[in-house]
Order: C-alpha cells, then structure tokens, then sequence
C-alpha cells in the first residue's frame, strides 16, 4: 500500500509540473494559450493514437491513480488506527512537521476543490464570470477577474504544495532513497524546491489576471 501511495502520489505531482506549465503559456498571449489547450484535447500523439482520444485516456489513467492513492492513504489509516491503542501523544506531533500532521484534510481539501475545478473549466456547469463555450484564454482571464476564486485558489495551492512538500520525501523515502543523513537533507530541499515551485507557478498567473497584467 506504502509503494501503491507513493508510485501514484509520483504521477500526480508529476502532472501537476505540466499543468502549471501548461497555465503559464496564458504570458504568451490568447493565441498560444488556447494552440497548446487544442493540441492536449485533440492532437497529442495523433496519428499514434485518433485525434481527441489521448486526452481521455489520459483522463482515467490520472483517475485511476487518485483512487489508488485515496485507497492506500485510507487502508493505511486504519491499519495505523487499529496497530495503537491510543492517540499519538503530544511529542509524537511535535516532531512530525506541520505538512505531515495535516496530510489527511489536505487531502480531502485538495479533492472537493479539484471536483469544483473540473466543474469550472472541463464540464463548464460552474461558470464565475464567462459563459459556457467560449475559448480557454477568455475562460481563464474572466475566472481570476474574480477577487475571491483567486482567493480560493491561493488556499486551495497552499493545501496542495504543502501535501506535495511531505508527499515527495515520504514517496522517495518508501521507494528506498533514503538511505543516508546526506541522503534525508537531499530528499527534503528537494521536497521544498518542489512545493514551492509548485506554488509560485500556479499563483503567478492568476495573481497577473488579477492585477491586469493578463487581459
């Protein structure tokens, strides 16, 4: 279950790397952000595969590794819960570090506004400032027009960086790179270069929507 949550917990910050490279494309101008949101929904890897068919292959093979890793972390919890008799007491928590203690309603924040993110821009039932049909650039720059999603979305990235800045160490710590003190520094700067990466490419777009500076 340890190798299931980290080789899936891998995949997903994986695609969170391409996604908030695919969103900063939105510097370049309407034209290139809506080529390269055309090209993920109807050309990649066409003619290896039929024109629109690798996005939803895509699609369910990413699903199919958020209810492995919801699996495993939930399968874990209870074998935890069931190996101790009593709670963690209150040095225990002291040396976990923040992010760790918070990995469970994280989790669940980072799921219910993933729900509501695919409802806005993928289905387009939840619509905060555009319409329904128009392109991806208009979509984008209309959504963060609005103070409080850009709001939301900070607290929703901030939920995000800080289950990746555990996330990364524990995953490559299951898969055997932990194997030195060297190796424990190595692992966690790697783990905060990430997150904050993370964090810094996901807000700068819509922190500049906000400001003006993308219209």
């Amino acid at each position: 279950m340890k190798a299931v949550m980290a080789l899936t917990g891998l995949v997903m910050i994986g695609f969170l790397l391409m996604h908030m490279y695919g969103n900063l494309k939105a510097f370049l101008g309407a034209e290139a952000f809506d080529h390269y949101a055309h090209w993920l929904k109807t050309d990649i890897l066409y003619p290896l595969v039929p024109q629109g068919s690798f996005i939803w292959l895509f699609r369910a093979f990413l699903l199919l590794c958020i209810v492995a890793h919801m699996y495993a972390a939930a399968v874990l919890t209870g074998r935890a819960h069931a190996a101790r008799s009593s709670k963690y007491v209150t040095t225990d928590r002291i040396q976990q570090t923040y992010s760790a203690r918070t990995m469970r309603w994280g989790g669940v924040l980072i799921a219910g506004f993933l729900v509501f993110h695919l409802l806005q821009f993928t289905v387009q039932v939840v619509t905060p400032g555009f319409t329904p049909g128009i392109s991806a650039y208009q979509m984008v720059v209309l959504s963060f027009q609005q103070w409080w999603l850009v709001l939301a979305y900070a607290i929703w990235i901030v939920a995000v960086c800080m289950h990746v800045r555990h996330g990364v160490w524990s995953a490559l710590t299951t898969l055997g790179a932990h194997t030195s003190p060297g190796a424990r520094r190595f692992l966690d700067g790697l783990a905060w270069v990430i997150a904050v990466l993370l964090f810094v490419g996901f807000m700068i777009m819509p922190v500049a929507v906000l400001l003006g500076w993308i219209s």
